[in-house]
């Protein structure tokens, strides 16, 4: 047994797994926490678990992450237990360690956690089949109308001004005056759109501030590859991926939601003119959403989902370019220019939502008009 198994095992023991300890393997797929997937034997039966390490250079208030993790998943769960036998399969659940705590510490400073893992589930990245996506929007409407009574003023924000609009384009000014890489001079079409779209993409967020769009427990990272999905019917079985659970806005999980779903391209496309938002996955992804969603959210709320859209899209390439700017220090790139790359798909995205933007709202509007 090598050292990073013993440790696991150690690790494992901490949340008083029951069983026999029978190996693990590495999950690959993300890109922030560490994550192992570990097999025990009890009554004869496989049971399978996650463990992650926390990263807690990005979560740097990992006690709060967990916080509200275990809060959102024990609230969600006593909601379905309230119609279903088990909640097994529609929720995570994280184990507790001996003394009651969702995670534990280790020697070297690691912050671990330990959830249940939901047997024949599986996800996608970009997936092309319209009942995958419709169900995806399911999943996370269904996310919205199981926290809606739940008391979001008890959440920790643990991103500081994740959506804040306003303050990415305040960084993109800084990062354009500073220059730091000499870049400036070869981006001047690509800041001249992005600041021609700063009005629009920073409404939402400025109707929060003013009252009109109120806060709710949103996700806030809604790509597809965060549901899981049975994996014969391909039916949406629970979100996952809750470390950037916080206070938010509705339009902004709808928003980024579509802001991948529903784009004809990967986010780093180079050949622009294949670049647009496809309205069929669009609607497929809104049908599920509205339907589950119900009617319980106000109707500026509603009003304002498409354009959430295109504020998502907007933030997302203003971001990518701020970081271009600044010499690409904040997002992983795997070429020189990825960030240019993305910043630029991102506008065009951006740009075609906006030349659809009242039909993709009388889309949201239709199946609202359904629900009464």
């Amino acid at each position: 047994m090598n050292n990073e198994e013993t440790q696991l095992k150690a690790i494992c023991q901490t949340f008083c797994l029951r069983g026999e300890y029978q190996g693990y393997e590495v999950i690959n797929s993300g890109h922030i926490n560490t994550t192992y997937r570990v097999f025990y034997q009890r009554d004869g039966v496989l049971k399978d678990y996650i463990v992650q390490q926390v990263n807690t250079y990005v979560f740097q208030d990992p006690v709060g992450v967990m916080e509200n993790i275990s809060a959102v998943t024990e609230f969600i769960r006593a909601k379905i237990k309230q119609v279903k036998e088990t909640a097994k399969r529609n929720v995570l659940h994280y184990k507790q360690t001996a003394d009651g705590k969702y995670y534990t510490l280790t020697e070297d400073g690691g912050f671990w956690r330990c959830c249940r893992y939901i047997d024949e589930s599986v996800c996608f990245l970009k997936p092309e089949n319209l009942k995958v996506i419709e169900e995806s929007g399911k999943a996370f409407g269904e996310f919205q109308l199981q926290l809606a009574d739940f008391p979001v003023e008890k959440l920790s924000i643990v991103i500081p001004h994740f959506h804040n609009t306003i303050r990415r384009y305040d960084a993109f000014r800084d990062a354009i005056a500073e220059n730091a890489k000499n870049r400036v001079a070869e981006l001047a079409e690509e800041i001249e759109g992005y600041l021609a779209l700063e009005e629009l993409a920073t409404k939402p967020y400025r109707l929060q501030r003013e009252g009109v769009l109120p806060l709710r427990v949103t996700h806030n990272d809604t790509k597809t590859s965060n549901v899981l999905f049975d994996a014969k019917t391909f039916e949406h079985l629970s979100v996952i991926d809750l470390d950037t659970v916080m206070p938010g806005l509705v339009a902004f999980d709808f928003g980024d939601a579509i802001r991948v779903a529903a784009s004809t391209g990967e986010e780093d496309e180079r050949d622009l003119s294949t670049v647009a938002v496809d309205m069929e996955k669009y609607e497929a992804f809104t049908r599920g959403f509205v339907r589950e969603i119900g009617d319980f959210i106000t109707e500026a709320e509603k009003a304002s989902l498409a354009l959430g859209a295109v504020a998502m899209t907007v933030e997302c390439g203003v971001r990518f370019l701020t970081d271009y700017i600044n010499g690409d220090i904040y997002f992983k790139i795997h070429y020189p220019d990825q960030n240019l790359v993305r910043a630029k798909c991102h506008l065009k995205l951006a740009r075609d939502m906006i030349t659809h933007l009242d039909e993709m709202q009388a889309i949201v509007d239709k199946y609202f008009n359904e629900n009464k």
